[in-house]
C-alpha cells in the first residue's frame, strides 16, 4: 500500500496476474480508500499500483479516460473506474460478505444518503482548495452531519449496516478518517461531541475495525500531506521509506 507513486516514464507493467484484480490508486486519495476498503472488506486478492496524480505514466491514460483513478484492472484486461461503479461491482461478483443491504428499498435509501454526502465531501475540498472554512461549507458541513447523526439513532446497531459495517460505513468513512484536519482551519468546533455524539461513537469502532486499520492513517499524517498538497508539492511518498 505504501510503495511508491509511479510518475511519467514509469515502465509499462505486465499484465494483471491470473486470479487477481489490479488497482490503479492513490495512497492519501478518498476515493481510492473506498475501493481498498471493499477489497480488505471482502478479502479480494489485488495489487496495488500507487500513481502520481501530478505527473501521472503515459501508459495510465491508457487503461482509464483522463488516467482516472481509482481503476481496477482485471486479469481479463477489463478496466472499471469510479469508486462508487468499482463498489457495486465488487459487491455483486464477490459475494462473500455482502456490503449492501439485502432489501432493495434500504439500498435504495443508503445510495440516497450516500448523495447527499457528496454535498458535504464537496464543502470540504472546497474548502481545502481556498485554505479556509467559509460559514456556507459550515453550514452544510453542519446540516450534513445532523443528518447522519439522526439517521444513526434509526439504525439496528451503531453502524449504519446494524452490526458490522456496510458499503455506506466504507463509503463515507475516508472523509470521517480526515475529519479532524477541520482544526487546520480553526473549525474545529464543527465536530461537537456532545452534538454529534453517536457520529463520534461510530468514529471509534470504525477505526477498530480489521478493514478501516488496514488503510487508515492517523490525523497529523493527514495534516503533513495536506500542507505538502497546499504548497503545490503534494508529498505522495510520504509514507514510503526514503
Amino acid at each position: 500500500m505504501n510503495s511508491k507513486h509511479l510518475s511519467k516514464g514509469a515502465r509499462q507493467l505486465s499484465p494483471v496476474r491470473k486470479g487477481k484484480i489490479r488497482l490503479y490508486t492513490n495512497r492519501f486519495c478518498p476515493y481510492c480508500q473506498r475501493v481498498v476498503l471493499i477489497l480488505d472488506a471482502k478479502n479480494i486478492p489485488y495489487e496495488i499500483v500507487n500513481i502520481n496524480l501530478l505527473n501521472k505514466p503515459d501508459w495510465m491514460y491508457d487503461k482509464s479516460p483522463m488516467g482516472k483513478i481509482p481503476a481496477i484492472e482485471m486479469d481479463n484486461g477489463e478496466v472499471l473506474y469510479e469508486s462508487l461503479i468499482i463498489a457495486d461491482y465488487l459487491d455483486e461478483k464477490y459475494p462473500q460478505r455482502q456490503l449492501h443491504p439485502k432489501d432493495p428499498l434500504q439500498k435504495a435509501k443508503d445510495q440516497l444518503l450516500l448523495r447527499q454526502f457528496t454535498k458535504v465531501i464537496n464543502a470540504l475540498l472546497k474548502s481545502i482548495h481556498v485554505g479556509r472554512v467559509d460559514n456556507d461549507e459550515a453550514e452544510v458541513i453542519t446540516e450534513g452531519l445532523t443528518t447522519f447523526e439522526n439517521e444513526l439513532a434509526n439504525r439496528s446497531g451503531p453502524f449504519f449496516a446494524g452490526q458490522k459495517p456496510g458499503m455506506l460505513d466504507y463509503m463515507i468513512w475516508p472523509w470521517c478518517e480526515r475529519s479532524d484536519v477541520l482544526k487546520m482551519f480553526g473549525r474545529a468546533y464543527i465536530l461537537k461531541k456532545d452534538k454529534y455524539k453517536k457520529l463520534m461513537d461510530w468514529r471509534k469502532i470504525m477505526m477498530e475495525d480489521e478493514t478501516v486499520k488496514k488503510s487508515c492513517c492517523d490525523v497529523n499524517t493527514h495534516i503533513k500531506y495536506l500542507q505538502s498538497h497546499r504548497a503545490g508539492l503534494p508529498d505522495y511518498d510520504l509514507l514510503c521509506f526514503k
